[in-house]
């Protein structure tokens, strides 16, 4: 097997760098540093751990994208701070935070000014997450195996075998405790079948709902029941067939009178929760091996002497050397 294509959920790990690593951390001229630091001591962990053949850092362009919001209004909407700037900033999105701190902001430009100068290309789409151009390019790469860098659960959902075995690396207690996911993993934490795991992670995601991101769910199920409930069903469609259909005695009259009462919201769930499969990528940079010296040696140097950053890269670059 080729080694994986990594695809790096960025803002998932910057926001972790900035509130992991102490805000002491400045340039000459006090500039904060300390989201950009953690991050490429973050990723040169990955690499160096993980040993990737490719490194792709994927971006929200719009955190809170308008087809989820017309389709569910309170989609994130407790995160929406009118006093923040403009909310489809690059640093969108901070989790169990309404808004996102201003020392971060210049941050994020200096760590996309490195990862440019080191050649590692990002991705994002117009009017989509990073959830989104992650979950294209798991359905569109075609090499033996992906591995998703990030602290968000949602993106279980991809986890799978074939025809691309996609694995999940979950860095919610922090990278150098991350957790591996695949199906059986998958399967073994929350209850779900195995040769289905991811599709039935996202739509036992969809029954408890998620307070953080707006979801209501089906009032009355929990984890437990519906895991229990997507368990007895192939599909999100066949489930749906159940609740309209009462001589279906795979599903009880009290889940089904619960999920009656939910319809509207039953209706746009799946396009709420699950990530799109074909969102418009642009890149900045190309997309290519790993690479082993930075693209641009003279502008890194630069990079690293300006913002302090110089443990930092140095890391980076080793990692990448495979040192």
């Amino acid at each position: 097997m080729d080694a994986p294509l990594m695809l790096l959920d960025s803002a998932s790990l910057w926001f972790r760098a900035f509130y992991g690593v102490p805000a002491t951390l400045t340039a000459e001229d006090g500039t904060p540093v300390n989201a950009a630091r953690g991050f490429c001591d973050m990723v040169a962990r990955l690499v160096r751990e993980r040993r990737p053949g490719g490194v792709v850092a994927c971006l929200d362009r719009d955190w809170r994208p308008a087809f989820r919001v017309r389709a569910l209004p309170s989609y994130k909407a407790h995160r929406v701070d009118p006093s923040a700037g403009d909310p489809s900033s690059p640093v969108g999105g901070a989790p169990d935070a309404e808004a996102a701190p201003p020392e971060l902001g210049p941050q994020v430009d200096i760590i996309l000014e490195v990862l440019a100068a080191i050649g590692i290309p990002t991705a994002g789409a117009e009017g989509f997450e990073a959830d989104d151009v992650i979950g294209t390019l798991c359905a569109t790469e075609t090499g033996d195996a992906i591995e998703v860098v990030s602290g968000d659960r949602d993106l279980l959902q991809l986890v799978r075998d074939e025809p691309t075995s996609v694995r999940v690396v979950y860095i919610a207690r922090g990278v150098s405790k991350y957790e591996l996911y695949g199906p059986e993993e998958v399967a073994g934490r929350y209850n779900v079948p195995v040769a289905r795991a991811g599709s039935a992670y996202a739509e036992m995601a969809m029954l408890r709902g998620d307070p953080s991101d707006g979801l209501p769910g089906v009032a009355g199920i929990g984890d437990k029941t519906a895991a229990q409930v997507v368990s007895k069903f192939s599909s999100w469609e066949d489930m749906i067939g159940a609740v309209l259909d009462r001589s279906d005695d795979r599903m009880s009259s009290a889940v089904r009178a619960k999920m009656v009462r939910a319809a509207d919201y039953l209706t746009v769930a799946p396009g709420v929760v699950r990530v799109a499969p074909d969102a418009p990528i642009d890149w900045t940079g190309e997309p290519r091996a790993l690479p082993h010296e930075p693209v641009d040696p003279d502008r890194l140097a630069a990079l690293a002497e300006r913002w302090n950053l110089a443990g930092s890269v140095d890391r980076l670059t080793a990692a990448l050397r495979g040192e």
